[in-house]
């Protein structure tokens, strides 16, 4: 194309999951009149499926809260947990310590939100290749050419943006298989009760994960979402076993369609921003040792609205401190705590620290609130946790 062809814009944004609409309503808060330079790529269109379990904890809706988003759609709460581990089964009361909602209807509304702001945004636009040109990179799509100062890969597991303009994953991809079938077909109370089951024993035949079942809602019927999540190495004969056990346990026979997916997580080493380019969400890492995105990828979506305004008025569109604001900032710190919680969680000695989990219910408390971003524990780290742990008198297991 001739370049009078090229449309161009102040920020591209390459996916329009919770990563990429979050940047843009991060940027219109900071920067109205940045929010409406910017141009929203998604390659389907909304509402579209997006395979994964959907699980809203407290700190997704707070950060909604703070964007000015209600994202009111159709959901399941959870208020208790009941997690078996190796050992024995431990409870866990809520409330609210979940919502899950289903992608389909969940990115629509964070999509439709982020149309208000003044962004352009085109659906069904697949890019097919990214380039530095000139100060900024030029952007081919299927249907037409854009160039922006600044592009974001908001664009998941297996960005194009990371692999034209970062530079390839420090962190491991790991995979999740899951299915959904209807409560009525199945001898599970966990809907009723509110409540979600997390299944760790997995990890006795040497899976590096876990497996859980959510309550959810499909077309208004009350569903159980079943799946299987592991940290390579992963055989997926034995995660299809470990999915088949926990199904056969609600008592569901046959075999209900399947769906698997890559999970990229976070490493510490990760490179997530480049010259004219940054990662969010799952192109720059999840949390390695649940796989849960939403929430961070909201997190990741604010910082980098925060980059891009701060190179904005700098002139110093390389974004070069992006990389080191995750990395050294809250987001950075938790995820690293996570990624040394599935190392020992999924290590060798995990024995030692699933005694631990089931040992005090104070420790878990506090583990739960910590994960979820709630009082008193956000932003506490392992040192607390570790007090709580020693201080707290043990109780057994449920």
């Amino acid at each position: 194309m001739e370049e009078a062809e090229v449309r161009r814009y102040e920020v591209i944004v390459v996916g329009g999951g919770p990563g990429g609409t979050g940047t843009v309503l991060a940027l219109a808060q900071r920067a109205p009149s940045l929010a409406a330079g910017t141009l929203l790529l998604e390659k389907a269109h909304h509402p579209r499926d997006k395979t994964c379990a959907g699980g809203l904890i407290p700190k997704a809706h707070s950060l909604l809260a703070a964007l000015g988003v209600s994202a009111d759609v159709p959901h399941a709460r959870v208020d208790a947990a009941k997690v078996a581990v190796p050992g024995g089964c431990v409870r866990i009361a809520g409330p609210d310590l979940c919502r899950v909602v289903r992608r389909r209807e969940f990115d629509a509304a964070l999509a439709g939100a982020a149309s208000t702001t003044g962004a352009t945004m085109v659906q069904n636009a697949r890019v097919l290749d990214l380039r530095r040109d000139g100060d900024g990179v030029r952007v081919e799509t299927d249907a037409a050419s854009y160039w922006a100062p600044i592009v974001v890969g908001a664009d998941g597991s297996g960005s194009v943006v990371r692999r034209r303009l970062v530079g390839e994953p420090a962190g491991p991809m790991a995979r999740a298989v899951m299915c959904d079938v209807a409560v009525s077909g199945t001898t599970w109370n966990g809907f009723a009760a509110r409540r979600y089951d997390f299944d760790f024993l997995g990890i006795e035949r040497g899976m590096r994960g876990y497996g859980w079942i959510f309550p959810c809602v499909l077309d208004g019927v009350p569903h159980a979402n079943v799946g299987v999540y592991a940290l390579p190495p992963y055989d997926a004969a034995g995660m299809e076993m470990e999915l088949v056990r926990l199904l056969t346990g609600i008592g569901v026979a046959g075999t209900p369609r399947r769906r698997a997916f890559p999970i990229h997580t976070y490493a510490p080493a990760s490179r997530l921003a480049a010259p004219n380019a940054l990662l969010v969400g799952d192109a720059a890492g999840v949390d390695p040792l649940m796989g849960e995105g939403i929430s961070f990828a909201l997190e990741y979506g604010r910082a980098a609205a925060d980059a891009i305004v701060s190179a904005a008025a700098t002139g110093r569109l390389d974004v070069a401190g992006y990389e080191s604001a995750i990395h050294d900032g809250p987001i950075g710190r938790k995820l690293a705590r996570l990624v040394w919680a599935a190392e020992r969680g999924y290590g060798r000695h995990w024995r030692v620290w699933f005694r631990l989990a089931r040992s005090s219910r104070r420790a878990r408390q506090a583990a739960l609130e910590w994960y979820n971003g709630v009082a008193p524990w956000e932003g506490r780290g392992r040192l607390a946790l570790a007090r709580a742990l020693v201080r707290t008198p043990r109780a057994a297991a449920a």
